[in-house]
């Protein structure tokens, strides 16, 4: 059994897999802080300065200034805009997925088209030829 777990691990699929959830998660960092430090800036800016983080609705009917007051008050809040902030954080992290597969698949060689086989003779050629030859039998 640890024979067949030995094999198992050292398949070339696993640690690809392996290597490919690294590489996934220090993407991952580096995408958080674009969006966090670069792009929520500027949709900030463009919004009007509105910031999604704070935008809730306090379930008690109280106001409240931030989701965390609200939270720390005992209150029930829905923090739609962190949703908002998510949802945005989506957007931006599939178009820069989508920007780096790009460049990566204009890097990759184009496939060679395989070379055409040699025409042959065609099937009705070839049964008139073999007709013609047991004919002559």
């Amino acid at each position: 059994m640890l024979k067949e777990f030995k094999d198992f691990i050292m398949t070339g699929n696993v640690i690809d897999f392996a290597v490919a959830v690294i590489m996934a998660t220090a993407l991952g960092g580096v995408i958080k802080g674009f969006v966090n430090n670069i792009a929520m800036p500027f949709v900030g800016f463009f919004t009007g300065g509105i910031d999604f983080a704070n935008l809730h609705y306090a379930m008690d009917g109280k106001e409240y200034a931030t989701v965390a007051a609200a939270k720390e008050a005992g209150g029930a809040v829905i923090a739609y805009g962190l949703w908002i902030n998510t949802i945005i954080n989506l957007l931006i992290v599939g178009l820069v997925m989508f920007l780096i597969v790009k460049a990566y698949n204009k890097t990759k060689k184009p496939v060679e088209a395989a070379p055409e086989a040699p025409k042959g003779p065609s099937q009705e050629d070839l049964l008139t030829e073999i007709r013609d030859l047991l004919s002559k039998k």
